[in-house]
């Protein structure tokens, strides 16, 4: 009997199956899918299923160039110790790979990989690692010269902290500098130039300046002055360009980057994780609840 996507999708849903293992589980069982799932889960294709529900906050960022294109990818696991497993890096070095021929994360989600989506290979994974892993995002940047830096590299050209950045010019050590900064600043650039900045972090800030300003009791006036002032040093510390270049403090990076020859047009910082909520168990609530199986 004919397969229908629609029938494709639901399996998919219901197992975690990859696209085409899921289309010859339904035309073995003829478009049974009970029948199917039970086939995947002989085949130990449907493992991925039971662990989807688990939060996958660790894994790996890995960053790769190409021809002045730079690209950092996630990918994240259950623990930590599978982002030290081989076959899990290897995996992720691929990914990387197929990023640098595509734009966003869901084109690389469905990008050829030895002849399975990105999508299928890390679903495959997940029934042969027996963790619940996932694609989570990809950002790519072009420039004269694309450098990049890994923080605590696990392996090649990955680790949990990955910076990619796109120069005008040619300076590829000045470049590794920048990068470097942009992985250890504290706080932490929000974007290259207050041009860029989201503007709902400026009305954030904003508007807890002004509650604290008013707190002091000052003129209305007085209190306006303060803001511009305090603003002025909010952005300067959020922005790449405006920040106190680490290699020299008494330098802005646009500053360095001027007299280093080059502009920076652009940055992307990767960490592990960030943004995911992790569901924190304390070591003897997780042994207890293994006991009880």
């Amino acid at each position: 009997m004919a397969i229908t996507a629609k029938q494709v999708k639901e399996l998919r849903e219901m197992t975690g199956a990859g696209m085409m293992d899921a289309k010859k589980a339904l035309t073995e069982t003829d478009g049974d899918i009970e029948a199917a799932i039970d086939w995947l889960r002989t085949k130990g294709l449907a493992k991925a299923a039971k662990k989807s529900g688990r939060i996958a906050a660790e894994g790996l960022v890995a960053v790769k160039v190409s021809g002045g294109v730079g690209v950092a990818v996630e990918v994240n696991s259950e623990t930590d110790f599978v982002g030290k497993n081989a076959e899990f890096q290897d995996m992720v070095a691929g990914i990387a790979d197929v990023a640098l021929t595509v734009d966003n994360t869901e084109a690389l989600a469905a990008a050829d990989m030895g002849g399975k989506s990105v999508a299928d290979v890390v679903t495959a994974k997940v029934a042969t690692i027996g963790e619940n892993m996932s694609l989570r995002r990809m950002q790519k940047l072009e420039g004269d010269q694309v450098v990049t830096y890994v923080h605590n590299a696990v392996g090649t050209d990955m680790g949990k902290i990955g910076v990619v950045v796109a120069l005008k010019g040619d300076n590829e050590a000045f470049g590794k500098q920048v990068a470097m900064h942009v992985a250890a600043a504290d706080p932490r650039p929000q974007a290259l130039n207050e041009a860029e900045l989201d503007p709902a972090i400026v009305e954030k800030e904003k508007a807890i300046q002004i509650e604290i300003a008013r707190e002091s009791g000052k003129p209305e006036a007085v209190i306006e002055k303060m803001i511009v002032g305090r603003m002025k040093k909010f952005l300067a510390e959020i922005t790449l360009l405006n920040q106190s270049f680490v290699i020299n403090p008494d330098l802005t990076v646009e500053a360095a980057a001027k007299e280093a020859g080059v502009e920076i047009l652009g940055y992307v910082r990767m960490e592990v994780g960030e943004g995911i909520e992790k569901k924190e168990e304390d070591f003897a609530a997780e042994v207890a609840k293994a006991a009880q199986g």
